[in-house]
């Protein structure tokens, strides 16, 4: 069965309204992986926002942490490198179980991208995706000799016993000079923007309509919000 037959499928929908540290985030998803597995919880789609931090994937490499000092840095658990989540940045944990689906992660973590794009849609933004590089990009032409490429979105997944945490990231309107603590994701050639760099004057309300609006587009389900 895949995801978009499922005729009526409890997910829960859930915004805090409140800065959430990694601490406690890591846990409540862990508790809730485990209760999805059980049968005694839903799924769970859950928005947050993070005070200023990085996290590290079991991919990162010491050195693309080029300022230890300057925020927490959390062993995250999941897949990638290091990243950034801090205020004015969307982060969405994404905790589905697999199970009722193809059990076919690489497919997870494609509408995981899709749904970003669908959402920057709404902004009229072109989100894309390329070739070796996870996660959301965007090509600016600021009237340099060449377009540049900066990410958006990124994504960081893990996945026990087919039921799916950690996700995505969007970037609204965070401090971009925080990025500037690390080698994001590894990648060290392009750089990183948000909506509000773009331009676009959106709000993280706005970002969560869209993000509301366009996930029964792209994995066929209505959360309970």
């Amino acid at each position: 069965m895949s995801l978009s037959a499922a005729p009526s499928r409890p997910i829960d929908w859930l915004v805090s309204p409140a800065l959430v540290d990694y601490p406690t985030a890591l846990a409540t998803m862990e508790a809730r992986v485990e209760a999805i597995r059980a049968g005694t919880a839903a799924e769970l789609i859950w928005l947050v926002e993070h005070p200023p931090l990085y996290t590290a994937g079991t991919s990162a490499a010491a050195e693309e942490l080029l300022s230890p000092d300057r925020f927490p840095v959390y062993d995250a658990g999941r897949g990638g490198r290091f990243t950034y989540h801090g205020p004015g940045q969307r982060v969405v944990y994404v905790m589905l179980d697999l199970t009722r689906d193809e059990r076919d992660l690489r497919a997870f973590v494609c509408k995981l991208e899709k749904w970003m794009i669908a959402a920057l849609a709404r902004f009229n933004v072109k989100g894309e995706m390329r070739d070796g590089r996870v996660g959301v990009w965007v090509v600016r032409n600021d009237g340099g000799p060449m377009p540049r490429e900066d990410k958006i979105g990124a994504i960081g997944v893990r996945v026990r016993r087919w039921v799916t945490f950690h996700g995505l990231s969007l970037n609204v309107e965070p401090d971009l000079t925080h990025f500037d603590g690390i080698v994001p994701c590894g990648i060290s050639q392009h750089g990183v923007t948000s909506l509000v760099d773009l331009g676009l004057p959106v709000t993280m309300a706005d970002v969560d309509v869209a993000l509301a609006e366009t996930f029964e587009e792209i994995f066929g389900l209505s959360p309970t919000r």
